[in-house]
């Protein structure tokens, strides 16, 4: 059930991006060229921005590309730092948690309220909220289910890898 979710909220975050360089460079050969600008282009950027970096956070979880300490977790014997991977997943749920409900009741009162912004084109509110609740609650939902899974890994006597394909990797992989 994620990974369908994931690759919708992926590609809608690469989606984002792309219309955050259209519009940025829109309003710049407007403002050079026609001495004019793409009205509320700042607003439309601002809830882009929230778009394109929460929207493809719960992928990164996936991948588990998130920044980490491995010079130090490196040091540590596999047991161990399985169980500080299942913690880090577990402080994550613990964090995203009063930040997806309170986003949660913000979203709810600006669609009760029709808050709009203050400018020319009187944009809704609600559809940054709405990026903000998905993203983190899809990464929290992947957090479970990894915190669930690696739990089940080390009671099994396995270890969990928080090792990460990167593109190097991938084309070396592919020479051999």
């Amino acid at each position: 059930m994620l990974v369908p979710l994931e690759k919708i909220l992926l590609a809608l975050g690469a989606v984002a991006v792309i219309l955050l360089g259209v519009l940025i460079t829109s309003n710049v050969i407007a403002r050079a060229v026609f001495n004019s600008f793409i009205p509320d282009s700042v607003i439309m950027v601002r809830e882009l921005m929230v778009a394109a970096i929460l929207l493809p956070l719960a992928a990164a979880t996936t991948q588990r590309a998130h920044v980490s300490v491995a010079f130090l977790s490196d040091r540590f014997n596999p047991r161990f730092r399985s169980w500080l991977i299942v913690a880090g997943s577990l402080a994550g749920m613990i964090a995203l948690a009063p930040l997806i409900y309170k986003g949660f009741l913000e979203l709810l009162k600006v669609i009760e309220r029709g808050s709009f912004f203050s400018g020319d084109l009187d944009l809704p509110k609600w559809p940054g909220y709405l990026f903000f609740v998905l993203g983190l609650g899809a990464a929290w939902l992947r957090l479970a289910e990894l915190f669930v899974r690696d739990i089940r890994t080390i009671r099994s006597g396995g270890t969990v890898s928080d090792e990460q394909m990167h593109a190097g990797d991938l084309l070396e992989e592919g020479r051999n």
